[in-house]
């Protein structure tokens, strides 16, 4: 699993005290930093790898300004050209929400999806949901 800590802003708080929903999705995609970097390791846009074609987000319970809160990530499945995440977003030992988000291997000069090499399956496999 792959762990991200978030210290919430006063500007993602919204007017009834909670994180904001729209905020949520902002910080999944900053756990799956680690996971970027495997595709496209000098951060280049020219050459980003992954592309988003699915997000589900189940909003759990609230999130506050003022209490860091964990990202979890992890691989829940490995395709030949796309891989899906199980994530979490977790603060004082509350699940706050959980979803699913799926990414096609992509090369943005052809417009075309590609295989997922050897060496990166390998290292997503190290993170694989196990479902506890």
């Amino acid at each position: 699993m792959y762990k991200t800590i978030i210290e919430p802003r006063v500007s993602e708080t919204d007017g009834v005290g909670h994180i904001n929903n729209t905020v949520v999705p902002v910080w999944l995609e900053a756990g799956r930093n680690k996971i970027f970097e495997l595709f496209t390791p000098n951060h280049d846009f020219e050459n980003w790898k992954m592309i988003i074609i699915n997000m589900n987000i189940d909003y759990v319970s609230q999130i506050y300004f003022g209490k860091n809160a964990e990202v979890c990530t992890w691989v829940k499945k490995i395709g030949n050209t796309s891989l899906q995440l199980y994530e979490e977003i977790w603060q004082d030992e509350t699940l706050c929400a959980s979803g699913t988000t799926t990414y096609v291997n992509f090369n943005l000069e052809k417009q075309a999806s590609k295989p997922i090499s050897g060496s990166i399956r390998t290292e997503l496999e190290r993170h694989y949901y196990d479902g506890e």
